[in-house]
């Protein structure tokens, strides 16, 4: 019964996590829109997407104890969100596909630490965190200059309007325009760390349910 009982948590738990990491992140590229504050909403995207990945890859990967699960769990929302971003592409919405994959190298880095420090997994809370929240605004920065123009698109899909708090109140980047990877970088190389034990403490949770 426990196998059995485990093996149920264990694909509840893929469907569960993974499709809502996917509906967090799926708007994750949606700063393209938003010129005037584009580098503000990279900082605070990157950050959200770096946390999602951290607690979902780091509870897939302790839950299973295999290094590479947590790149396996990425796969899946890599999948799943090509598939809603096919269905927004079809609705005529300016999605490129090279969005998701951003999200590989950084839940590779989280393998890595994993699997070199022989399974530890206070390591893999604090070098695993540290890799995948320095890691993911670099990535997300590459993705940001290989998708279409923002201005054009912009122009192109105008939105008819915009809820007051996000009206930009003056025409420039936001606050962080010095340097919106660094900051990025800097917050979610701290914030990772405590989502990554979040995630390992799930696992804990998840086989205590199941005791």
């Amino acid at each position: 019964v426990m196998v059995w009982l485990r093996r149920c948590t264990h694909y509840l738990f893929i469907v569960v996590v993974a499709v809502n990491s996917t509906l967090l992140t799926i708007n994750a590229g949606d700063y393209i829109f938003y010129t005037d504050w584009a580098w503000t909403s990279f900082v605070v995207f990157s950050i959200s997407q770096t946390l999602m990945l951290t607690v979902g890859a780091c509870y897939y990967l302790t839950f299973t104890g295999v290094p590479g699960t947590a790149t396996y769990y990425v796969l899946i929302m890599t999948v799943y969100t090509w598939i809603a971003k096919g269905a927004w592409f079809a609705l005529g919405y300016p999605y490129d596909f090279i969005v998701t994959p951003v999200w590989l190298p950084s839940a590779m880095l989280l393998d890595l630490a994993y699997w070199a420090t022989k399974k530890n997994k206070h390591s893999l809370i604090l070098f695993g965190g540290v890799l995948v929240g320095m890691s993911l605004p670099l990535f997300n920065m590459v993705n940001l200059i290989t998708v279409a123009d923002p201005l054009e698109t912009a122009f192109k899909y105008p939105r008819p309007t915009l809820p007051p708090y996000m009206t930009p109140i003056e025409p420039q980047v936001g606050k962080f325009y010095n340097s919106p990877v660094a900051l990025g970088a800097g917050a979610g190389a701290v914030l990772a760390c405590t989502f990554a034990a979040l995630g390992c403490k799930l696992t804990t949770w998840t086989y205590r349910w199941m005791a």
